[in-house]
């Protein structure tokens, strides 16, 4: 089945609105291995590949979204899971997932629009 922008957008709010559940639910300060924070980990590696597969041209047309360093954040969580810096976790999960998803919002939005 082809996947289009929506399902990769879809992805990144479902596993947004996750990730902020899990930090809600975590004891602070964070501590590894919680279930929470494994989830949050999760979540954003999740976010970071439904990133990369966000066609260029959209990415282009949204240039204050970060798209390199969610992809490469995924790439950190993935490749050196061993070195993951919590406090990292918690200020992507707490400060930047928030913006990421009003501007993952407005690109539905736009797409929904555009295919009226």
């Amino acid at each position: 089945m082809k996947r289009d922008i929506r399902d990769f957008a879809d992805d990144i709010l479902l596993h947004i609105e996750t990730a902020e559940k899990a930090f809600e639910r975590a004891e602070k300060p964070l501590k590894y291995p919680s279930e929470e924070v494994m989830l949050m980990v999760y979540c954003l590696q999740i976010i970071g590949e439904a990133v990369k597969n966000i066609p260029e041209e959209t990415r282009n047309i949204y240039p204050d979204i970060q798209w390199k360093k969610i992809a490469g954040m995924r790439d950190v969580l993935i490749h050196h899971y061993w070195g993951i810096d919590l406090e990292i976790v918690q200020l992507t999960v707490a400060n930047r997932l928030p913006e990421l998803k009003t501007a993952v919002k407005q690109i539905l939005e736009d797409l929904n629009a555009e295919h009226k």
